[in-house]
């Protein structure tokens, strides 16, 4: 065989070889390629499914403390309502307890009241009867000690009226007013206007804010 011929043919081979070897690299590149992409996939599946499983365990313990949290506020709104129930019924019951305290005191103040106007009616006319007397009295008796002694009482029990809250009403040169006086009788005065109080007949007294008794005057026409 010539060399030329040979030398061509074992470079040919060479060449084969050589492709050969070329494909196989490649071969193996791409099935070591495929290989990793394969693991890379595992790894990534597997990552998914525990990230999944992770996600149901913590759905799972936030279902199971919500449970929990509503049985406790369950629980404690019962209790709650219990508190609010018998602080509602605490607060009711000291209402009426103050109520009935103010309505108790007003009553008891306006039996009082009652009482006392009573009490005093039935003294103003001994302190007409004191005042007729020691009007009565001649000006060369005024210093006898009988006398003295009784203008003495007459005067403590007109500051022991005071000091209770019963006052004369004041009528001489006022206005006539229906609500204090009771007019018997009218009269003429120059000196005064018409529907002025000229004389007082009876005097009239108040107790606190109410008339134990109207003064009896006389109203100019």
């Amino acid at each position: 065989m010539p060399e030329d011929i040979k030398k061509e043919t074992i470079d040919n081979e060479t060449a084969e070889n050589k492709a050969e070897e070329i494909e196989i690299e490649g071969a193996d590149e791409e099935s070591t390629q495929a290989a990793e992409e394969a693991n890379d996939t595992d790894v990534k599946e597997t990552e998914s499914d525990d990230d999944a499983l992770a996600d149901a365990d913590a759905k799972a313990d936030e279902k199971s403390d919500e449970k929990k949290g509503l049985f406790k506020k369950k629980k404690k709104d019962k209790k709650d309502e219990q508190i609010e129930e018998l602080n509602d019924r605490l607060k009711r019951q000291m209402a009426e307890f103050e109520n009935f305290r103010k309505r108790s005191e007003k009553e008891k103040s306006q039996m009082f009241d009652m009482g006392a106007k009573t009490i005093v009616e039935k003294i103003l006319p001994v302190i007409d009867n004191f005042e007729r007397g020691l009007a009565a009295v001649p000006d060369d008796k005024k210093d006898d000690p009988f006398i003295t002694g009784m203008d003495k009482v007459y005067k403590q029990m007109l500051t022991e009226l005071d000091a209770a809250g019963v006052k004369p009403i004041e009528c001489v040169g006022q206005e006539f007013d229906p609500d204090f006086h009771n007019a018997v009788m009218q009269v003429e005065n120059d000196e005064l206007e018409s529907g002025i109080v000229a004389q007082e007949l009876q005097k009239g007294y108040m107790y606190k804010d109410s008339v134990v008794r109207h003064s009896m005057v006389s109203v100019v026409q």
